[in-house]
């Protein structure tokens, strides 16, 4: 994986952090199938029980999924996304107004809080995502938009705040995807970056939120 090899105290929680960080690192891509508990076991020197206990924790988590007789799959990289992802009527405008919520807060803080290093980053992300709308593959186009939506609220510098985006990174990427030739493009993301970069926060959020907005409106927005 490779996997290090665990300590003897609290084996099941160092393998538990363990699997999640190659989830979380894309070692283990969503709908994966990860090796099987003998493989584990060698890999990381301890006993199948304790490999079992701490797939099945991650299992409960949402994180994981065991299908009997055909393997052990990725499901979520996070508990939260986890719990989205069992949530299988969720309603494509209910993630579009949780995004806009969090997201106008995130571009409203990236003004206010945002370094040199996280212009420069933004400024990257954007111009890779504007390469990918350019192009026909639309799920390296929703990957790449989400990228850049994360770094935003990552700029924000509230930890708190980007750990709950990152957790609906999968719902947000998929939400991208499923809008991409519904908008109407009336925000110009550029123009976002630009605001963050001029520290002017409440025109920062504005853009945000009439990108979601955009959104919405092209799902059909009930309140």
């Amino acid at each position: 994986m490779p996997l290090t090899t665990t300590r003897r105290t609290g084996l099941v929680e160092q393998v538990i952090e363990q699997l999640r960080r190659s989830v979380v690192d894309g070692e283990w891509p969503i709908g994966g199938r990860i090796p099987n508990e003998t493989v584990l076991a060698e890999s990381l020197g301890v006993g199948r029980n304790t490999v079992r206990e701490a797939v099945r924790a991650l299992s409960h988590a949402g994180i994981l999924e065991v299908r009997q007789g055909d393997g052990t799959f990725v499901r979520a990289t996070s508990e939260v996304s986890g719990a989205l992802r069992r949530l299988c009527g969720v309603e494509l405008r209910h993630v579009l107004q949780v995004r806009r919520a969090l997201e106008v807060e995130g571009a409203r803080l990236a003004a206010v809080h945002a370094t040199p290093a996280d212009i420069a980053e933004l400024r990257t992300l954007l111009a890779h995502r504007d390469a990918c709308q350019a192009g026909d593959d639309n799920d390296a186009f929703a990957r790449a938009d989400a990228a850049f939506h994360l770094a935003v609220v990552r700029a924000s510098g509230n930890q708190i705040l980007t750990e709950l985006y990152r957790g609906l990174l999968e719902a947000v990427t998929a939400s991208v995807a499923t809008t991409r030739h519904k908008l109407r493009w009336i925000v110009d993301h550029g123009q976002l970056l630009d605001q963050i970069a001029a520290g002017q926060a409440g025109q920062a959020a504005r853009t945000a939120g009439d990108l979601l907005d955009d959104a919405l409106a092209a799902v059909g927005s009930a309140d």
